[in-house]
């Protein structure tokens, strides 16, 4: 789209007020000044002054003659029919003559009485100008934008956003595609009596593309369409925010029909709390005026708003109801069809190869929005040209979906024997906790790779049904042992824990605490909501809606859930000793294992190792030696790693209610430290029903 600029009529003004200046000063200042410098004297003085020897220099002109004294001041007299003047002025040594007089052009004449000293007012005066708006905050603010709206004008071009350059968001396009369609065409609904929604409110998640859609309306429509942001309505004195929404729709009236955006409309739609006390007069009287205008005593025709906000929740009931917005459009995370989508759209910027399998990635990206998905197609073509190739691959690509969960791989990381076997352990019991329940994704990837993010190692899952909406009360429980096998591995291993399960206790607490309070999945409590969820979009924030000993019984049954957990994923690790025993190794020496490896190693016989990892120095990838010295890690020994490690864990769970997959990262620093431990990711997809 184009955006209009608005013309700038107070240039005419000032112009014209220049050139007055400059016609004031040609007429009367300059002549004046000239004749303060001269005396007027009568020709008997001239001819006195001269006999007396008086006059150093005279010049003589048909008007007038000027004559300078032995003092050097200047004089003036008419001049008279003297024919002895020169032989009298020769005889005194007086120094005389006359200039050749030419005839100056009319047009130079013009430039330097005229144009020149205008050309130099307006340059001084647009410096003057410009410094005094930077310093009163820009062209917009109070002083030089007062009550004036500056919404972006755009008119249809060529070039811009479609709705073919939007995925994921079908129902979305659908909703918007018909506003645009009435506005080209209206007869086919008026035929009938339908009427053009006045407004359509678009909410959801950051990074769902809710912006874009608003861009490619602005692309598809052939009228107007004026975008805004909320923020630009909030003044510092009452009054301004109203005025400045009265001037957009007036502008928005004289151009209709024409669509007007507001982005993130929560900066002046929030609720009115009726409180007199610290209550906002300019948002309000902003947000009165906004009500007036979109649907008031005088009718608001050919008008479409199109708006959108992450907090729903917040805005006045007053401004989303119908007739202001009559439509509300939730524009959410895409599901496994929509991110595909997605990926293609955006990989059409970029070259890729022949093995590059968007549903997989797809998967692997699960609970991704619109914006990481382009992040990660963007990553994966710069770890093209790290590598020196001209174009991406299937590995660019899942190493990009990496980068964006734990970051960039730290190769200065380096990790002691004690440290790195630590963190094979809790990652492997990770995932054999997850291969060996039910109900449980598999597991994608393994690795001890420190990353970026904090991450000495994580595991990934993926769900291989693709979408996946509800949990049930199995599932959340296998999820919570699954994020205790990290802690259980080192408890059953080493004897000892470390700080590497931090952000796992604080997952498994979270969806625990989550089960009992929000979904009804306790004896004791039933169906009775004990928690409340705001914010839906931002992350979402609980409070719980109980008494105080009420509190006291949840936290307690929370406690035993997630006790009952770690117990059972101590039970499978003890039970499946060798085969962890096992795993770890091979993690150890390869940092790195796929799923198809750790399910082979998993249902393979077990291989009884020559030498226990217990006495033994690693020396390579596949080769060890005897220890020269004792290194045993036994339980003494692990204690004494754990002393030295201090790191953090993450295992990212999902919210039970929104996310349909996340690859979690244990990344928590401990005693204050930046020393991060492991982390584990998996899948748990999840959706209110």
């Amino acid at each position: 789209m184009n955006e209009v600029k608005q013309p700038k009529k107070q240039w005419i003004t000032y112009m014209l007020l220049v050139m007055v200046v400059m016609i004031l000063l040609n007429s009367l200042v300059m002549p004046s000044l000239r004749r303060s410098q001269i005396t007027e004297t009568d020709y008997n003085t001239f001819i006195t002054m001269t006999e007396n020897d008086q006059v150093k220099e005279v010049e003589i002109s048909s008007s007038q003659i000027l004559f300078t004294d032995s003092e050097g001041q200047i004089f003036a007299t008419a001049p008279v029919t003297d024919l002895d003047l020169a032989n009298r002025l020769h005889e005194h040594n007086v120094k005389f003559g006359s200039d050749i007089v030419q005839p100056m052009s009319p047009l130079l004449s013009f430039l330097l009485s005229w144009v020149f000293p205008i050309a130099i007012f307006a340059g001084l005066g647009y410096f003057l100008n410009k410094r005094m708006m930077e310093q009163a905050g820009g062209a917009n603010s109070m002083m030089f934008g007062m009550g004036k709206s500056n919404a972006k004008i755009y008119v249809k071009s060529t070039e811009g956003i479609r709705f073919t350059d939007v995925a994921g968001e079908e129902e979305a396009k659908e909703n918007l595609q018909e506003i645009v369609e009435y506005l080209h065409n209206p007869g086919k609904y008026k035929e009938i009596g339908a009427t053009m929604p006045k407004g359509i409110l678009l909410v959801g998640p950051p990074g769902t593309g809710k912006t874009m859609l608003a861009k490619a309306v602005a692309g598809e429509s052939n009228v107007p369409f004026f975008s805004m942001s909320g923020s630009e309505f909030v003044e510092m004195f009452v009054g301004m925010g109203a005025s400045k929404v009265r001037d957009l729709f007036r502008q928005a009236k004289e151009k209709a029909p024409c669509i007007v955006f507001i982005d993130e409309i929560d900066a002046i739609g929030k609720k009115r709390d009726g409180s007199a006390l610290g209550g906002n007069d300019e948002r309000e009287q902003t947000l009165n005026q906004l009500l007036t205008e979109m649907d008031g005593f005088e009718e608001n025709i050919g008008v479409v708003i199109l708006a959108a906000t992450n907090r729903p929740e917040a805005l006045d009931p007053a401004l989303t109801r119908p007739g202001r917005f009559d439509r509300r459009v939730p524009v959410e995370l895409p599901d496994l069809k929509g991110r595909e989508d997605i990926l293609k759209v955006h990989a059409k910027k970029i070259k890729y190869g022949q093995d590059v399998d968007f549903n997989k990635i797809a998967r692997m990206a699960a609970g991704a929005s619109g914006a990481e998905l382009a992040n990660i197609v963007n990553e994966a073509a710069l770890r093209a040209v790290r590598d020196g190739r001209r174009f991406a691959n299937q590995a660019d690509f899942e190493e990009s979906i990496e980068v964006v969960i734990a970051g960039y791989q730290k190769k200065n990381a380096i990790l002691t024997d004690k440290e790195k076997l630590i963190v094979s352990y809790h990652e492997i019991g990770h995932a054999l906790v997850a291969a060996m329940q039910s109900h449980s994704a598999p597991v994608q990837k393994i690795t001890i790779i420190p990353r970026t993010s904090g991450a000495l190692g994580y595991t990934m899952q993926v769900e291989e049904e693709g979408n996946h909406y509800l949990m049930s009360k199995e599932e959340m429980e296998n999820k919570i042992a699954t994020l205790c096998g990290g802690r259980a591995a080192e408890e059953v291993e080493f004897g000892s824990i470390t700080t590497g399960a931090s952000n796992d206790i604080e997952q498994a607490t979270r969806l625990a605490r989550a089960m009992i309070t929000r979904y009804g999945m306790s004896d004791e409590f039933d169906m009775v909501a004990m928690e409340t969820l705001t914010n839906q979009y931002l992350g979402g924030d609980t409070s719980l809606a109980c008494s105080a000993e009420t509190q006291s019984l949840i936290d307690k049954k929370v406690v035993e859930l997630v006790r009952n957990q770690h117990q059972k994923a101590l039970r499978i690790l003890e039970e499946n000793k060798q085969k962890m025993d096992e795993l770890a190794e091979h993690l150890y020496f390869r940092e790195t294992i796929t799923g198809e490896e750790f399910m082979t190693i998993l249902t393979r016989k077990p291989i009884p190792k020559e030498i226990p990892m217990s006495g033994t120095v690693y020396t390579g990838d596949a080769d060890y030696a005897d220890s020269s010295e004792d290194t045993a890690f036994t339980a003494e020994a692990a204690a004494g790693a754990a002393a030295e490690l201090e790191s953090g864990s993450a295992t990212e769970a999902a919210s039970g209610a929104k996310a349909e997959a996340a690859s979690s990262a244990e990344a928590e620093p401990a005693s204050g430290t930046e020393e991060p431990a492991s982390d584990s990711a998996e899948e748990a997809p999840s959706r209110d029903a």
